[in-house]
């Protein structure tokens, strides 16, 4: 029965699934390196919950109820209290390995441990915890409160009653959980980074501007958002990141990450997150920077 979560990361989606835990009622430990990025991250929550009350989604009441329910940590000493902890570091394999390595002796023989990420081997980052058969993957997408999906990846060792409990649980928060395979960047980020590489690739190569690849494929394909702006959305240094592990992982040329992918993170144009991407934000409307 999982009551108590940690959830290890304040960042965009630590916060986010920070958020969707308090209000299904969950009890939340929200740890990060320090006070600054948990302070932000509470206020990020506050003000998120403040538009879903504002929608009509949630009552101011339960707003109050949730953010109580968040209880933000810098130590470990969390842990044995926990049911089930999540991951949600930044999308790197080593430091993700360093966070989950030493959790096994702090937490409780039953508690689970769950990786939110969006492209690396499940299998690999189990192996380096006591539990393989109790971990698995748990990939929410961004941003966690509004989006609905969330993508469950057994790694090789992943146990049926873990795999249930995670199932459960998602459906309890109100998502839709879809199951995948562990290959490099399962199933969404599989369709869905290549996309926006060809679109980076179509820029770079002179096809057509940022604003006119944008508008085609919003009124082309009817998506919601041009692939450049959700690339900048995502952040380029995690795009790059998953087409380098599709690229590595499957050793095929088509993954192969646009040159002006990486020209643009080594510049530190991840997008919105540094104000400059494939749009600048630095004012009111974004505007293209090519």
């Amino acid at each position: 029965m999982i009551n108590k979560v940690g959830v290890i990361g304040a960042g965009q989606m630590g916060n986010g699934i920070a958020h969707v835990m308090a209000v299904a009622g969950y009890d939340v430990f929200l740890k990060d390196v320090g006070e600054i990025q948990l302070e932000r991250a509470l206020s990020v929550i506050d003000n998120n919950l403040k538009r879903q009350v504002g929608r009509g989604k949630l009552e101011d009441a339960d707003r109050v109820a949730a953010l109580a329910r968040i209880k933000p940590v810098l130590t470990d000493d969390y842990l044995a209290e926990v049911d089930l902890v999540i991951e949600a570091a930044t999308e790197n394999e080593e430091i993700k390995k360093a966070i989950l390595a030493p959790l096994g002796p702090q937490l409780k023989p039953e508690a689970i441990i769950a990786t939110n990420t969006s492209s690396i081997s499940v299998t690999r980052l189990a192996a380096v915890t006591d539990r393989p058969s109790q971990f698995m993957g748990m990939h929410f997408m961004n941003p966690v409160p509004v989006m609905k999906l969330v993508e469950l990846i057994r790694g090789i060792a992943t146990s049926e009653e873990t795999f249930n409990a995670i199932r459960d649980l998602s459906v309890n928060l109100g998502k839709t959980p879809t199951p995948a395979e562990d290959f490099p960047a399962f199933i969404v980020n599989r369709i869905l980074l290549p996309m926006i590489n060809e679109a980076i690739y179509t820029l770079y190569e002179g096809v057509g501007s940022v604003q006119a690849i944008d508008t085609a494929m919003r009124l082309g394909a009817n998506h919601p958002m041009g692939p450049l702006q959700l690339a900048d959305f995502i952040g380029l240094d995690v795009c790059l990141s998953i087409m380098q592990v599709l690229y590595e992982g499957l050793a095929d040329t088509k993954y192969r990450p646009c040159p002006l992918l990486v020209k643009y993170v080594e510049a530190g144009w991840l997008g919105r997150k540094s104000n400059r991407g494939f749009y600048d934000y630095s004012t009111d409307t974004p505007t293209p920077t090519r």
